[in-house]
Order: C-alpha cells, then structure tokens, then sequence
C-alpha cells in the first residue's frame, strides 16, 4: 500500500545545542562515517566525508498504552573501547529498561552495524530518514521482502535485521513516517510498501529483545542488499575485533603527554577525532566537520563537511605534533592535488577537490607552504611536485598581498595581523624551493610587509586604549590604501548591515605574530593587546574563560537560542583558548588551565565544539553555560589546537608550527628594516626613510612618469617584469638622494591611470617610527 498524502520536508522546526557526541569510522576499504548524538545514531556520511546520506536513525521503546521516544529523554551513557578505539556503545536507562546500543562501522564493507540489547517490558522501534544525494528531498523508499530500502540518484540503501522485522513501513516525514504512527496509534501499526519522491523515512519494530542490523550502502538498491546482509553473516564479535585491530594499529604509533589521566586521554581522543575525519576515496581530505551548524534548522549541501585548506593544514599540524608523519604527508599530498592553476586554494571544496566557496583567503594560499616546509625541516622524504606547488603558492602571495579578500573568519576583507603573519612566514620557508633570485625577491618582501605590519595592523590613542590604559593593540582588520585611515568602519557580516570603527574591532589575529617568531611574546604592543582582548573579548562560564572571535560578533544563536539564520550573536570558542594559551605559554606561563578549559568544554563523548553557550541558560533548548551551542561539533580546528599546546607544552614552549629558518630570521625581537620598500596600489608607501629603494610594482607592463620635490625635473622609466610575472621601476639613491619627495603616476601603453601619488622621502630614526605607523 502506497504511504498517503505527501508530506512537508522535516515538518516544525527543532531547535536545540548541538547534536554530536562521538563520531565514529573504520579504518580500511569501508567508506562509512556515523556520528552519534543525543544517544541515536545522526548523519552517516557515505562514500565520502562530503556527502551525508542518512539524517539519523532514532529508538523508541513501545509498551503498553505508551512509547518513549529516547532522543528527547537523553538519559544514557556513551562510551568507547578506548581513547584512540571509536568503537561507540550507547546504553539508555529509565525507571524499568536499559537498552545497549553498540555502533560500529564495518571495516570490510560499506555497511554500519547496530547491535541492540533490551532490557524491560518494551518493544523496539527504530525510525531511519536517508537524505541520499545529501539532501532530504527527492528521496524514495519501500519495502520488499520484509526489508527497508531507499534510493535517489546514484546513491542507493538496504536496512536489514538479523532477525526479521516484526513490522515495517516507509511513509513521508510529517504526514505517514513512523513517528506519526507512533504519535497516532502508541506502537507501530501503518503498513505502507512505498513513499516516492518526497521526504521519507523508514521504520520497523525489531524482533525481540537483542539482535544486529545493518544498513548497507551502494549505487543500487541490489547492491546495498549484498553488504547488508553479507555484512550480518559474519559474528558482530568478529567485526568489532577487525575494528579495534585496525585502530590499535595507527594508535600505538601516537607519543603524546599525559599531564594528568583526564587530558592525556583527551590528546589521544583529539589525535583520534582528526585521523576519523579522513576521506577513504581520497587519502588526505580532512573535512572541517563531519556535521552542519545548526543542522536542525538548515538542509545546507556544504555544511563543515567540506575541506578548508587552513583546517586541514592544523589539522596536518596536530597529527606531526602527535608523531603521525604519515598522515601528515597525506595531507599534504591532497592539499598538492587540489591546488588551482592561479597557485592558490578554493576557500573550501568537497574531498574531490570540486570547489564549494571560491573565495580566496591568503592564508589558505600559505599554510600549505608551512606544513611542506616544516616536514622538510624534520628530514621527512619530499613528495613529488613540492616544488612546482610551493613557487606557484609564493607566486599567488607575491602577486596578491598583503591584503585578502577575505579574513580567516570568511567575512571581510583587509589586512590581517593573522594572514600576514601565515604569509611572511610562508614567503621565508619557501626559500629552499626557489631560484637564488626568487628566493632574495620572497625575502625581501617578506621584510618589507614584516616591517610594515604595525602600519596596517596596530592603533594607538584611541578610546578603547585609553579605557584600558594602554599605549594600543593590534586590531583586527587594517586598511592599506592611501586615503584609508584607522578609523575608517568595517561591516559586520553577521549583524544585519551594522559597522564598527576599524580602530575598535579586536581579536586574537596577532596571536600568529608570536606563534611563528616574528614577534616577541614579551612585545610591549603584544602585552597591550593582551589586555584589551582578555577585557573585551573573555567571557566568564562555569567551563572556564573563553573567547569571542571579535567584539560585536553576530556568528551565533540570537538571545532566545534560536538558530544562526544570517544574524545572531557571536559565542565563546574553544580553540581561541587554545590561542590564548599559547601566547601564555610563549610567554613562560604554564598553559596548563587553558588546557583544562578547552576539554571541560568537551561534549560526552569528548568532541570540541566550535562554540559553546556563554550566556543564562535555555534548558527547553538544551543550552548550558559552558556547554556545546548548536554550531559546528566536532571541530577539527579546535582539536588541533588543544592537541598542538598539549604537546607544545611538553616540548619546552615550542608550537609546532614554528619553523627554524622564519625564527632565525626574525627572532621574535624588532622586525628588521626592509632593503627596498614596496609601493602597490593596495599597499602604498607615505614615507620613505632614505637610503632606502622606493620599488613600485604592478601586475602587468607600465611606464612610471616621476618628479621631485613638487614634480620638478619629470622624466621617464619603463617597469621590467621580475620573478614570480610582476613588473616594476626601482627608485635607489641616485634618484632620490637629498630629495623631500617623489611624485609619480603610470601610464599603460597610450592610457594613464589617472591619479598622482607621492611619497615623502627621510632620513631620521623618528621619520622610519612614522614610516612604520603606515
């Protein structure tokens, strides 16, 4: 019998905190990834960690005259069989029942086992909605041969019992599925065969009070069939034992310390989570998240589930600190392969490398630079094309920077403190990959945006300094054109078209000055920000002190824990503790409390959340001071960072991303003065401190037209093109030498671009002080 009246996709809305407790995945052919939370079975990603296939498989346990729907009780337990073992069992325990829901991946095939155990005067039910294609709609399912199946496109499933189902049904969600049935009559009691083209969900009551099932995956309905049931011929004991075999395997490689038996484990759980997340099809894509922020709420085809260069590379990161080379070299050699013709990164992608968002985010362009350069430094064998890969990375930094078109949180463009420190240190690490002349060239610009960072990036005098009485603090995003000034606005994304001025807005992007030795932890203006940020961004919760990405962030729930839907409010992050705490560590503090801070914000089954909830709580909406809001958990980013400082921190201080060659150029101390600076549209020079080069460069062939002092004695020059395709005029001492200033303008072929510019030229240490405040 055909499933009536076609129902609404999802019906009302649900709102509450996250749903993550544990993420699980096999190591070997399986392509499969469940995830579990609220003590059912969520998204299970098949055959990729970018494509979701099934919303969740939920319990219910029906007696007689009533039902318990155990997803809204949330009276369980979750445990695995070790740290670094994600062999997950769930156990549900009321006034007169306890259920023991064992979920494990099949390593073999592509199939998810669920054993059950029942006790009580209770009947089974279990309610599974694929959303096959990764997408809730189009989807059909029905029934033959007393089993569930489901299909759309090319992706297929098969829901198989050990035993047989005592009863099962398919229908649309909201009108005929099975918690309408259940809602309807107490107990399953619909037979419906089919449910085309629609919303659908499947369910069935299950045979007695302990058993197995299986849900296979394939690219047909016959296929599935074969690994579900293939999978449910062999012992549940035999499967799990090939699991936890695989997963010792990788784990015993793992050296990390063990400060106490509570975050030891925790380094062993984070090193775990990171290694779940990568793809099978395609070794080496690490996707942010294996969920969707506020997934109740949205039918988003990205999600987290996506790759992001700047995540992965962390991610890369934490798996070295951690002593998993390979994985590392993995990383690597997929971020290698995805990599544009233009030499940088899509802002995001699925693991096939086929963009999402194409944004560009400098950063994202660097960081790779940095993992290939730091594998070099631990003597590790060069993967082929490294080389081509890294000069066509400095070549997109050369010819874009120092600007972005978009910052590390996704939102604005500018000059960030955090970009520009992953660049500089990028266009040094490069060096061993380069020309003699590429390699003087990335140097010597490195120099340049290193010396001239304050200029862009660091305020001084304003309200905010004095109310914190400080000199100033680094802000977090600066202006390079010539007619901007630090208190120019800048648009919150997330807050409905409202602006703030650019010399009000703090963060913790300078923490990556320190990170990578270009400034020193003990820096004066690093001490200032530290003020201004712990004041205004820390948040007191009973988890400990946590940080807003930036004052006035509206990435979050609104008030009333509703949902992000564009606008809300911006909430405490795990992994900005993480920052924080290495800057404290670098700084000779024991980070030991940022540690504790981080895990105590952990969900049951020890996932990190990308927010947690900082504000009164909302227990209709299951929103907890201190605990994981309804963003993105796991993610990735935040176990990386709580891995590095734990590690970091036995490892005398030292982050894992620093590199010896960018440390030994800068030293943490004054940044060096520049040979030659740099004058660019998107970054001009106001002042020049002589003797000093004044080089202007552009992207394509011009003739600089140039005076002194007021345009006097105008003459001619053509650009030459230099490394990496720019071209450039070069003004040195013989031109400039005893002069107040240089004006000038471009003109390309017959067309003049229409504008004079002029740069003051001097000689005193107090005129470089003002260069620098430029």
């Amino acid at each position: 019998m055909a499933s009536p009246a076609f129902g609404a996709p999802g019906g009302a809305p649900t709102w509450c905190s996250s749903d993550k407790d544990f993420v699980t995945t096999a190591i070997g052919p399986s392509r499969l990834w469940a995830t579990v939370g609220h003590g059912i079975v969520n998204e299970v990603y098949w055959p990729s960690t970018g494509q979701p296939q099934v919303r969740d498989i939920s319990f219910y346990l029906v007696g007689d005259g009533h039902w318990i729907d155990l997803k809204r009780v949330r009276r369980y337990r979750l445990s695995t069989a070790g740290p670094y073992l994600p062999a997950v069992t769930i156990v549900h325990e009321g006034d007169n029942y306890q259920l023991t829901l064992d979920v494990l991946p099949d390593p073999r095939r592509d199939a998810l086992l669920i054993r059950f155990d029942l006790e009580g005067p209770y009947r089974l039910v279990a309610i599974l909605a694929p959303h096959l294609g990764s997408s809730g709609r189009d989807n059909s399912a029905w029934i033959d041969g007393g089993l569930g199946f489901a299909k759309s496109g090319d992706f297929s499933l098969c829901w198989a019992p050990s035993a047989p189902f005592t009863r099962v049904s398919c229908g649309y969600v909201g009108t005929s599925d099975g918690w309408q049935d259940l809602n309807h009559n107490g107990a399953l009691a619909w037979e419906f065969d089919h449910a085309s083209d629609g919303t659908v969900a499947l369910s069935a009551e299950l045979s007695g009070s302990h058993g197995v099932m299986a849900v296979g995956f394939s690219d047909s309905p016959r296929a599935a069939l074969t690994l579900a049931r293939s999978a449910l011929t062999e012992s549940f004991q035999d499967v799990r034992r090939h699991f936890l075999k695989y997963w010792e395997q990788w784990g015993v490689a793992l050296k990390l310390p063990r400060p106490n038996d509570r975050l030891g484990d925790a380094g062993l759980l984070s090193a775990t989570v990171l290694k779940m997340h990568e793809d099978r099809n395609f070794p080496g894509a690490v996707v942010a998240s294996l969920s969707v922020p506020w997934g109740n709420s949205t039918d988003s085809l990205g999600g987290y589930h996506l790759v992001w260069p700047r995540d992965a590379t962390l991610t890369a990161f934490a798996l070295l600190a951690a002593n998993q080379p390979h994985d590392a070299r993995h990383i690597l050699g997929h971020l290698l392969a995805t990599q544009t013709s233009d030499g940088r990164w899509p802002q995001n992608y699925f693991p096939s490398g086929e963009p999402f968002w194409t944004g560009v985010q400098l950063d994202e362009t660097a960081f790779p630079v940095l993992l290939a350069a730091k594998l070099r430094e631990l003597g590790d064998e060069e993967l082929s094309g490294i080389g081509p890969m890294v000069r066509a990375a400095v070549g997109f930094i050369v010819r874009s920077g120092p600007s972005s078109e978009q910052d590390r949180w996704e939102e604005n463009p500018g000059v960030s403190s955090f970009t520009l420190a992953i660049v500089i240190a990028a266009l040094v690490a490069a060096g061993p990959w380069l020309t003699a002349e590429e390699r003087a060239y990335a140097e010597s610009l490195a120099d340049d945006w290193n010396e001239r960072l304050e200029g862009w990036c660091y305020v001084t005098g304003t309200a905010l300094a004095q109310e914190h009485r400080v000199a100033g603090y680094y802000v977090r995003l600066g202006t390079t054109d010539e007619d901007g000034a630090a208190g120019d606005r800048i648009a919150l994304r997330n807050r409905e078209g409202e602006t703030i001025l650019a010399n009000a807005l703090v963060s913790l992007e300078f923490s990556y000055l320190v990170r990578l030795g270009l400034r020193s932890p003990r820096d004066p203006r690093v001490l200032d920000t530290l003020v201004v940020v712990d004041s205004v961004l820390g948040v007191e919760t009973p988890s400990g002190t946590l940080y807003h990405r930036y004052n006035d962030d509206g990435y979050g729930e609104h008030a009333d824990g509703r949902p992000f839907d564009g606008h809300g409010i911006g909430r405490g992050w795990p992994l900005l503790v993480g920052e924080r705490g290495h800057l404290a560590m670098q700084a000779g503090e024991d980070p030991l409390p940022y540690l504790q801070t981080m895990w105590n914000c952990a969900s049951a089954g020890g996932l990190l959340p990308e927010q947690v909830w900082d504000a009164a709580a909302i227990p209709a909406l299951g929103l907890v001071p201190g605990r994981p809001s309804g963003s993105a958990m796991p993610l990735l980013w935040s176990h990386a960072e709580f891995l590095k400082l734990l590690v970091a921190r036995e490892n005398g201080g030292r982050p894992i991303e620093m590199l010896v060659d960018v440390e030994r150029r800068y030293a943490g101390a004054t940044p060096p003065a520049a040979a030659q600076s740099r004058w660019r549209t998107e970054a001009p020079v106001v002042l020049l401190v002589a003797p000093r080069e004044l080089l202007i460069e552009d992207r394509e062939p011009f003739s600089l037209h140039f005076g002194i002092n007021g345009w006097k004695e105008p003459r001619d020059r053509d650009a030459t093109q230099g490394p990496f395709g720019l071209w450039s005029v070069a003004l040195k001492a013989d031109d400039l030498g005893g002069q107040a200033s240089v004006q000038f303008t471009r003109r390309y072929g017959e067309r003049w671009e229409g504008k004079d510019h002029s740069v003051s030229l001097v000689r005193t240490a107090g005129a470089h002080a003002l260069q620098l405040a430029r």
